[in-house]
């Protein structure tokens, strides 16, 4: 649940940091930046949410820990990605690098959802 707190908070973070900077953008907006509080808001304080209604128990598995920090890595990959891509849309530039941040991060929180369902069904398994 804490943890589910802690990305709302992100979130909030993120639509400040896009409102910050907006007022320094001349007028230019980037999509990129406007919508990267979604991450850490659907990715993150949703998700967490859920597992804490769903499967509460799952967190006294070790593997749980693996999860996490894989899974966050990749909210927080997709969330710089799409905060650098929106300064560079802002500055009208761009960077062919942009897509190696998205890919990373799609990866790492694909591999994290993997291993929470695999430890969702071991939970299930050990609960029968």
């Amino acid at each position: 649940m804490k943890t589910a707190l802690v990305y709302l908070a992100l979130s909030l973070i993120a639509i400040v940091i896009n409102d910050v900077y907006g007022l320094f953008g001349h007028g230019v907006h980037s999509a990129s930046m406007t919508w990267m509080f979604l991450y850490p808001l659907l990715g993150g304080a949703v998700l967490y949410l859920l597992i804490f209604l769903l499967v509460p128990d799952i967190a006294r598995f070790v593997a749980y820990r693996m999860f996490y920090n894989i899974y966050n890595s990749g909210i927080a990959t997709l969330s710089l990605g799409s905060f650098l891509k929106g300064i560079f849309d802002i500055a009208g530039t761009s960077s062919v690098y942009i897509a190696v941040f998205y890919a990373i991060g799609e990866l790492f929180v694909a591999l994290g959802l993997v291993m929470l369902l695999v430890l969702a069904v071991n939970l299930k398994k050990s609960q029968a």
